[in-house]
């Protein structure tokens, strides 16, 4: 590689990319931008709550305060001069909740949950739009500037049944579709990588002319193990700080868009 690169490995809800992202990492020694995910910064910004029970105020910090961490994890590389890579980018919040205003704020949600939310939110509706606006703005222009390079996973297998995706296939294919328009209208042209894991890493070493410091059957397996333990400990602590909501707190839940 004879240029700095500043790749994001893009995608949405479920299609793998975080495990793609740091074996990619792992194997060409390239530092990972890996900002908290939503389901940790939840346990801390709002501890006991799950995401289809968020109003949208309590969403769009979420969203904030993930484009926080991303900035500042980025922040240090690009000031550096060195390359990167990206799990994510900072216009996948953005989408998430130009998706959500056009299918309703908690898709994962019960349908009677989503309509109630539904009727409640349209006086805020027109103030909303607004503010995704100005929210794209900012994070496209961040985009712009600071990528050099995506590589796109899509939707190739059904969505993780965890229980902790607060999505429908329906937001997954929307939120699909705008990351790739979202690039294209910045020019940088995805990279569209498919396959298992291995076979998505070696493509974009291909591709992308990347180095190697570790095979990446070693590196796919050191990502797999690490992503898991990371995971089980933040679904350890969700169910520990979660409490069943009283009738009183459910009534609120829902009429609070």
């Amino acid at each position: 590689m004879d240029r700095e690169i500043r790749l994001v490995i893009s995608g949405t809800y479920s299609t793998g990319k975080t495990t793609t992202a740091t074996a990619l990492s792992i194997a060409t020694g390239i530092p990972l931008i890996n900002a908290l995910s939503a389901r940790e910064i939840l346990t801390t910004l709002y501890p006991s709550r799950r995401f289809q029970d968020m109003s949208a105020t309590e969403l769009m910090a979420l969203g904030l305060k993930r484009m926080e961490e991303r900035v500042r994890a980025e922040s240090i590389a690009y000031g550096e001069g060195r390359s990167f890579i990206s799990d994510g980018s900072v216009l996948n919040e953005w989408i998430y909740g130009t998706v959500r205003m056009k299918i309703g704020i908690n898709p994962g949600a019960a349908i009677v949950h989503q309509l109630v939310k539904a009727v409640l939110g349209f006086p805020s509706r027109r103030f909303f739009r607004k503010y995704m606006t100005a929210y794209g703005q900012v994070v496209n222009l961040h985009a712009k500037e600071w990528y050099t390079d995506v590589a796109h996973l899509p939707i190739e297998f059904e969505m993780d049944s965890d229980g902790h995706r607060p999505v429908s296939e329906r937001y997954r294919q929307l939120s699909d579709q705008h990351l790739i328009d979202s690039f294209q209208a910045i020019h940088l042209e995805p990279c569209f990588i498919t396959g298992n894991q291995e076979s998505r890493v070696m493509q974009i070493v291909d591709h992308y002319q990347l180095p190697l410091v570790m095979p990446i059957k070693e590196a796919v397996l050191l990502a797999e193990l690490r992503i898991k333990e990371n995971r089980e400990s933040v679904s350890k602590k969700i169910i520990e700080q979660y409490s069943e909501p009283t009738v009183k707190e459910k009534i609120k839940i829902m009429t609070e868009f």
